[in-house]
């Protein structure tokens, strides 16, 4: 008989975050490891990750801070030796350069690709070979809301937030059948260091609350319901698939343009 209570029950899993020292990758981390997971803080700031794994273990859970830059091939590497093939991977970190597309250079373009996309292959590539040869795993990326819908402004970060869902869903399709489940989370407007620009202007922040079906922002632990959903037991026959966590905003017809 299923024991529905330990559904969401992580104990004895090994968890990596990338992304893990601030907003939503941090929050997944302390997450996961309150249901048990051991886990592996990994993020380009060394300091903010080390934090996050002390915050783990001063309450009672085992987690240790990893150097890791997703742009670079080698980092990636290093991560997955150190961590060996873990039970669960969540990625989370972007960039955005808000301008209109006429006016993106070549450049920008490419330094928002070769994060949001290109280290995202990078990272689910190597740990998706280590996770198909151990035959299980849970691959959990995040996209956006951008991935769905758009605004002035959001030509290259969503291109690559639809970007995202496809890798998701076609390793989804080749992985399948090698027991490794891969995901992805599309939040809607949260409070964390990317949106820093917006909460800096009441009048833009006001407008995205109330764009939402909830008149509200996300808090970056509300993402970890779905974080937790994805990663257990809870989750066993999703895969493929894009999860909204966006306050209603995708159901609510209507847009704002921010002032660029």
């Amino acid at each position: 008989m299923q024991e529905y209570r330990r559904l969401f029950d992580l104990s004895g899993r090994i968890a990596v975050v990338i992304g893990a020292g601030s907003g939503i990758g941090e929050a997944s981390a302390l997450g996961l490891a309150a249901f048990g997971a051991r886990l592996y803080c990994a993020d380009i700031d060394l300091e903010r990750a080390s934090g996050t794994a002390r915050s783990i273990r001063e309450g009672g859970g085992a987690a240790e801070a990893v150097t890791l830059d997703i742009r670079d091939g080698g980092q990636v590497a290093a991560a997955l030796e150190l961590s060996g093939a873990p039970d669960v991977l969540v990625a989370t970190p972007s960039i955005n350069v808000r301008k209109p597309m006429l006016e993106i250079s070549d450049g920008e373009f490419e330094r928002v690709l070769e994060l949001n996309l290109k280290g995202v292959f990078r990272v689910i590539r190597e740990f998706g070979r280590a996770m198909a040869a151990r035959g299980s795993g849970s691959i959990i990326l995040f996209s956006s809301i951008r991935s769905q819908v758009v605004e002035p402004g959001q030509g290259a970060y969503a291109a690559t937030k639809a970007g995202t869902v496809q890798l998701a869903r076609t390793l989804a399709a080749e992985l399948g059948e090698r027991g490794v489940r891969v995901n992805a989370i599309a939040p809607g407007v949260v409070e964390t260091p990317l949106t820093a620009q917006i909460r800096a202007n009441p009048h833009w922040y006001r407008a995205y609350a109330e764009k939402a079906a909830l008149k509200r922002w996300a808090k970056p632990a509300e993402m970890v319901g779905a974080v937790l959903f994805l990663a257990s037991e809870a989750g066993s026959y999703v895969t493929g698939s894009c999860l909204m966590v966006d306050g209603g905003w995708t159901a609510v017809d209507g847009r704002f343009s921010p002032p660029l």
